[in-house]
């Protein structure tokens, strides 16, 4: 048995196999950035050391999540263990166990990007023939030739706004061809790695990969879950509770996904972990979900068609297609994007000291942890403004820069120097100083944050930039406008939020504006208030 020393040196040495053409190569330099995986990690809780997480990826799997995917993988007698994202080798050690237990032999295959984890690796138990088949290659770009009949996975969790161009060329292209249809360019890189494992699992093999929920939230998850349960068995969909996530502190929600190349069913188990660090999931699973769960996990049997409809990171629902919606009573757009916050968003000192006239400011809120309650109204401003919080939206029009007053001149010229006209989103601004409009909405609607996402009334009439989006009642009667507020407040109503939203850590969720169009309101608020039919409301 080899050394860790001999074991670091096999990696090494090894960094030039299955490198691919050089221009795979250099997209495969641009692709070390998130992974979610060891056990007992320190997650620093803002600041240089969290953002440095979250460009290397450097969240590592507990051992009581892995050994119980490993153990689904293995069930069928499966002689090795594939790890498209090996890392610090949380999956290997689970193997050994699993087949210790089991009396059989494992082989330990894999790939890696990063050298530098599987030396850590060494350092926190494998040796060097544990790693001896673990090959430095990118596992989307440049894939091993497989097929493998137990995939494990933790895979690089790379949102979409991190990947280079190539990178989101090449994913386009290798998803319109491995499902028949592109998908949107949302998807982050770990929805790639699901697609490739899917693509190297033998028939009869069984994947396990523990990914977070936009997997099935996003927009591209119809398409996505569509193409993998047509053309594969879903077994199980495994949730956390909030209190029991494998990785407190991180701002995400993961679930387990449990697929078998065989044929399609119509049913699943959906189940929901309520404590961490349980014996009991592992011991569910290795019973082949035979064995009664324990008070640990709550499962139950669903529909595949209903939980696609519903979202297989949300429990099954009663059927609202037909309770109203929030689209039939209201219009929903994004805050304002100014491209440059720094510049156009002002302290009420701030737009003083540059003299900038008060015909080109408009009062505006930014940030989310800025409104307390459910309101914000004048007195949440100057509250504000005594805290040195901004409160002033420059809003220019697109007259040349001439025919503004000499302050605005000055402090438009400061953005030049700055190189703001060249920053993409305001780039795309003719002229670049122009800001986006929004009339007054009467609610905003905070959707992402520590808080609990909520809808806030805006007696102050300000404009919110993106922390924030517009309500549009469909209807100014104010009458109407207060009906609404009462059935937007309904519990409810608010409860909802979950059905459409995008779920993280904390019980946090994002809420985009079409999501939140079709928000099913309260039923019983809506009669109670007397909202007429949607058909009566005047466009």
């Amino acid at each position: 048995m080899r050394s860790k020393s001999a074991a670091v040196g096999d990696i090494q040495k090894r960094q030039s196999r299955g490198a691919g053409s050089s221009a795979r190569g250099a997209l495969s330099s641009r692709t070390t950035e998130i992974k979610m995986r060891v056990t007992q990690q320190r997650i620093p809780a803002g600041g240089s050391r969290r953002e440095a997480l979250r460009q290397k990826g450097q969240f590592w799997t507990p051992d009581w999540v892995a050994e119980a995917m490993t153990a689904y993988v293995l069930f069928a007698g499966s002689d090795h263990l594939f790890d498209p994202a090996v890392g610090q080798g949380a999956f290997f050690r689970a193997g050994k166990m699993v087949a210790a237990k089991m009396g059989s032999d494992l082989s330990l295959l894999g790939t890696e990007i990063d050298p530098d984890v599987l030396r850590q690796a060494c350092r926190d138990g494998l040796t060097g023939d544990d790693l001896s088949q673990v090959e430095i290659r990118d596992f989307v770009l440049n894939p091993p030739t497989g097929p493998y009949r137990a995939i494990v996975a933790n895979p690089p969790y790379i949102r979409h706004h991190r990947l280079s161009s190539e990178v989101k060329a090449f994913a386009r292209d290798f998803a319109a061809a491995a499902i028949g249809a592109p998908l949107d360019g949302r998807a982050g890189l770990h929805i790639y790695f699901l697609l490739r494992a899917l693509q190297l699992l033998a028939d009869n093999g069984r994947l396990a990969f523990i990914m977070p929920a936009d997997t099935c939230e996003g927009v591209f998850a119809h398409t996505l879950w569509n193409w993998i349960t047509s053309n594969y068995r879903l077994d199980a969909v495994i949730t956390f509770h909030h209190q029991a996530s494998p990785f407190p502190g991180v701002d995400t929600n993961p679930l387990i996904f449990l697929i078998q190349k065989a044929c399609p069913r119509g049913q699943f188990l959906w189940a929901r972990l309520n404590k961490a660090e349980t014996s009991q999931l592992r011991a569910w699973i290795s019973s082949g979900f035979t064995r009664q769960a324990g008070p640990a996990i709550s499962v139950y049997r669903r529909s595949l068609s209903e939980a696609l409809a519903t979202g297989l990171s949300r429990p099954a629902t009663e059927n609202k297609s037909a309770a109203p919606v929030l689209r039939d009573y209201a219009q929903v757009l994004r805050g304002i994007a100014t491209g440059a916050n720094e510049f156009f968003f002002l302290t009420r000192s701030r737009a003083a000291s540059l003299q900038i006239p008060g015909e080109f400011l408009v009062p505006a809120v930014g940030r989310t942890r800025d409104i307390e309650g459910d309101e914000i109204s004048r007195d949440t401003l100057e509250a504000l403004d005594a805290a040195g919080r901004p409160t002033l939206l420059l809003s220019l029009d697109g007259r040349p820069v001439d025919a503004f007053p000499p302050p605005i001149r000055d402090y438009l010229k400061q953005g030049e120097e700055r190189g703001l006209p060249a920053r993409p989103l305001i780039a795309q601004r003719r002229p670049w100083y122009r800001m986006e409009m929004r009339r007054v909405p009467p609610f905003l609607f905070a959707y992402l944050g520590r808080r609990n996402a909520r809808f806030i009334r805006n007696t102050a009439g300000v404009r919110p930039l993106t922390g924030f989006l517009c309500v549009y009642p469909r209807s100014r009667d104010p009458m109407f406008v207060e009906a609404l507020w009462k059935v937007l407040s309904y519990p409810d109503t608010l409860a909802n939020l979950s059905l459409v939203g995008k779920s993280y850590g904390s019980g946090a969720i994002k809420v985009e504006p079409r999501a939140l169009e079709r928000l099913p309101l309260a039923e019983a608020a809506v009669r109670d208030v007397g909202l007429p039919p949607a058909r009566l409301i005047p466009i």
